[in-house]
């Protein structure tokens, strides 16, 4: 199993270009980072995990722009998203959004996408928390058709454009894999159909994972790699999901200082090799 940093990068904790250095000496292989546009002020959907919205939710930098930092003080290490909320954005920017990403990056982008949790963040994007499942379904198909066709076009229910050129392309063949966050029968559904993997986070527990490897098996996708974003630092619960067949385990890493954070990346990076030793 690999090891990798999930987190959020705000303006109140260490810089991108930082972390992504920081990561890579470790010899982590991943960071993935989390996004939310703004956080309504109503705040009416109530936190999955319960409580108040932690702070870092209010200040989220833009992944494409943090990970393109990232990007130029790394050489290796994998660079995602976990999750863009891709029913919230423009499908055209952000084709070309992820294929500059993966260019600069030189092939190291993995794009996480899920459908989201804030209803009032959706409607501020003029989105249809009804519809949303539907949408982003269009949306990762819309996407493969940008950066795989010399003229693109899309006719659906709820996109729909006539041919279009778009460049760059993306430099990985034959595009960036599209990790799928979620657990449910439709995010399931959609994994199926439309993902290159999977990224659950925590509230996933290993059984999950275990019934949705069997599934993916049962369904002909057994090869398809998953990856948790946001897994504690704990020995115990990395082996609990290495027993239950996950690929990639991504650290939550508080969003703190410079200082703080190296010394937290020092102690996951014993942690991960303390996993590889046994």
């Amino acid at each position: 199993m690999d090891f990798g940093i999930s987190t959020f990068v705000t303006d109140e904790g260490i810089r991108p270009d930082v972390l992504g250095e920081a990561a890579e000496e470790r010899g982590f292989a991943s960071l993935f980072l989390a996004e939310h546009s703004h956080i309504p002020a109503s705040r009416e959907t109530p936190y999955p995990s319960g409580g108040e919205l932690p702070r870092v939710y209010y200040r989220t930098l833009d992944p494409f722009v943090a990970l393109t930092a990232a990007a130029v003080n790394t050489s290796n290490l994998v660079l995602g998203t976990g999750v863009v909320l891709l029913i919230q954005r423009d499908i055209i920017h952000t084709a070309k959004e992820v294929a500059s990403l993966d260019l600069i990056s030189r092939g190291r982008f993995a794009f996480g996408v899920g459908a989201g949790w804030n209803r009032e963040e959706m409607v501020n994007h003029g989105t249809d928390p009804k519809t949303r499942g539907a949408l982003l379904n269009e949306q990762i198909a819309a996407l493969k058709a940008i950066w795989t066709q010399e003229q693109a076009e899309f006719h659906g229910k709820h996109l729909d454009f006539d041919p279009i050129f778009a460049w760059p392309k993306p430099v990985q063949t034959p595009h960036p894999p599209i990790l799928v966050g979620g657990a449910s029968d439709a995010a399931l559904k959609r994994l199926i159909e439309h993902g290159d993997g999977w990224i659950p986070n925590p509230a996933v527990s290993p059984d999950e994972v275990r019934r949705v490897r069997q599934q993916l098996a049962d369904a002909g996708r057994g090869d398809m790699p998953s990856q948790l974003f946001g897994g504690p630092a704990d020995a115990d619960a990395i082996k609990q999901y290495a027993d239950a067949g996950l690929d990639h385990y991504g650290f939550m890493l508080p969003t703190l200082p410079e200082a703080e954070t190296l010394a937290l990346l020092d102690e996951y990076a014993r942690l991960a090799a303390a996993f590889r030793a046994e």
